[in-house]
């Protein structure tokens, strides 16, 4: 069936839904717009949908929710653990409630029992809810740090990590197999009265999920001591980590000044162009603020508090935005320093990062003897090792991240977990105040005792049909003709994770990672180039990352390496 006739058969299908009709009958005259809508049905992947919000097959609308609930409800059956239910949990973006309503309703239908949030809930607490009732799997609706005009639906094994790529094929296996009419969802009351529809919050979550994080503290004296002289200025981006990470820190004793025109939940974020905590634009309003109050460390959490973002005030007044791999280290540091200093540093301590992740952080935990673990990109590979170090005993697990701004030091939760995050942070930044210093002293030391490391992140934006074309035909050249050098620096070697094989002189080995569509170009002295495509967006990625032995001297290289490997992206 091509994109025109999937079209008239929306408008046939859902006849009685007035809104749809009127919606898809607005955009009758324009070719391109019907085409993207219904080339292709909107993927259910290992990070569940997500989309532009819209009728269409390719956009997030109820009918798409319903229809990967339906899936999902059929999956669970199939394996024999639908009793233990559903957790749901939905962030502050547009129609974020209704789709999780819809969820839980669906569920129901299928006799599924589902437990929904009150109100709106971070993704860390979702995950965690997953392990602490037990459930089979989790729900939670969010776009993460997207635009406002998307939407998304992620799905959580009974592990509390995302689901894995078998078991999200499966799902999209019985998605595959259903039609939208077969996805009705029951009467709110009539799943309340049957017991398959419970609606859950503080009592059941949130005391525990606030006492689990406070005990992850591993300076707690220094935050009685320090924490009220601590000056922070937090925004949650109109987002859910206003509530918990508020009261995670207030229970703490460290008291911060929220920003106020961003405190309240609003899926429209009219403050930003995207809350996205990895952009600097996203303090333009904290920095003032922050410049008001007096304070020298700003912070922000996005729409469904898994990622955090940073700025930190240097010894002139000058605030500096943090890339994700600099808060990374310095969190690390903090955790290892602290856990040295105490004595309670385990001989069989681990750190997990993602493959396009800073390697400064190996050079920090190989200084404090623990083991650094790599693994492909999207924190259930981190969840999947802290299963691992759990079930053999061969680690302890101290800290996990991401360069996209995703942290934990926990283990109860399994996804990155920006209030876990927001704990560290700040208590790092009451370690440095005890040692006479300030957060951005603390990573020029890191620097001048590791090393200049910088790494930047390039994104293309290929949206649509001949986008998704695109982005196939980059990956297919980069496979087929390997630079020898980029900016005058050699490649040692190709890492090919869908082929899973590392190349060196010719000789391959295999590699002992899941198959993943990725090009990694080792280089000489640390440097290392990645190219991928985006798990959840229509874009192309480009890391390239950078040694050297100064601040000038890595900036000039990292410069030039960018520029020249943005050449493998045409």
């Amino acid at each position: 069936m091509n994109y025109r006739e999937e079209y008239q058969k929306w408008l046939t299908m859902f006849a009685n839904d007035a809104e749809t009709v009127q919606e898809l009958q607005s955009i009758a005259g324009d070719e391109k717009e019907i085409e993207d809508r219904f080339y292709t049905d909107l993927a259910f992947g290992t990070a569940g949908l997500r989309g532009v919000l819209g009728m269409g097959a390719n956009r997030m609308n109820i009918y798409n929710v319903r229809r990967a609930t339906m899936g999902l409800a059929k999956y669970l059956i199939a394996q024999g653990v639908q009793d233990a239910g559903v957790a749901i949990a939905y962030d502050s973006r547009i129609k974020s409630d209704v789709f999780a309503k819809e969820t839980a309703l669906t569920l129901a239908a299928a006799g599924v029992k589902a437990y929904l949030f009150e109100s709106l809930r971070p993704v860390p607490v979702l995950s965690y809810t997953v392990r602490h009732l037990r459930t089979s799997a989790g729900v939670v609706i969010t776009a993460s740090h997207n635009p406002p005009q998307y939407n998304g639906y992620k799905v959580y094994a009974a592990d509390g990590a995302q689901l894995g790529p078998e078991a999200a094929d499966a799902v999209t296996k019985y998605i595959e197999a259903l039609n939208y009419t077969d996805c009705v969802p029951m009467d709110e009351k009539e799943a309340l009265e049957k017991g398959l529809l419970t609606i859950i919050g503080k009592k059941e979550v949130d005391d525990d999920y606030t006492e689990m994080i406070k005990s992850l503290s591993v300076r707690p004296e220094l935050l009685e001591k320090r924490g009220k002289d601590l000056n922070i200025v937090y925004t949650p981006l109109h987002g859910s980590g206003n509530v918990p990470v508020r009261r995670v820190l207030k229970e703490l004793g460290i008291h911060v000044t929220v920003v106020p025109e961003q405190e309240k939940p609003d899926g429209h974020f009219p403050t930003v162009t995207a809350p996205n905590p990895e952009d600097p634009a996203a303090f333009k309003l904290a920095i003032p603020l922050a410049d008001k109050v007096g304070a020298t460390v700003v912070f922000g959490t996005d729409p469904d508090c898994d990622r955090l973002g940073a700025a930190v005030r240097d010894g002139k007044g000058e605030f500096h935005t943090l890339t994700g791999n600099q808060i990374a280290c310095l969190m690390l540091s903090h955790i290892l320093r602290s856990r040295k200093e105490k004595g309670d540093l385990p001989a069989n301590g681990a750190a997990v990062r993602s493959i396009v992740s800073t390697k400064m952080a190996d050079a920090i935990a190989a200084d404090y003897g623990v083991d650094m673990f790599d693994v492909l990109t999207g924190f259930k590979f981190i969840g999947e090792k802290i299963q691992q170090f759990e079930e053999t005993g061969s680690h302890t697990f101290l800290f996990g991240f991401e360069e996209s701004f995703g942290y934990l030091s926990g283990t109860q939760v399994r996804d990155k977990d920006a209030v876990n995050a927001s704990l560290l942070v700040c208590e790092a930044a009451c370690a440095c105040m005890e040692r006479g210093e300030t957060l951005y002293d603390a990573l020029q030391a890191l620097y001048k005792q590791y090393g200049y490391y910088k790494e930047k992140g390039v994104s293309v934006t290929l949206p649509g049909k001949d986008g998704v074309e695109k982005i196939k035909s980059i990956m297919a050249a980069l496979r087929e003709n390997y630079p020898t050098e980029i900016a005058g620096v050699k490649v040692t070697a190709v890492k090919d994770y869908l082929k899973g094989v590392r190349i060196e002189n010719g000789v391959e080995t295999k590699l002992d990672y899941p198959a993943s569509n990725v090009v990694y170009f080792e280089m000489e002295n640390s440097n290392w180039v990645c190219v991928r495509p985006s798990g959840t967006e229509p874009k192309i990625k480009l890391y390239v990352a950078s040694k050297a032995d100064s601040q000038e001297a890595v900036d000039a290289l990292n410069d030039r390496m960018t520029e020249e490997a943005k050449k493998l992206l045409v």
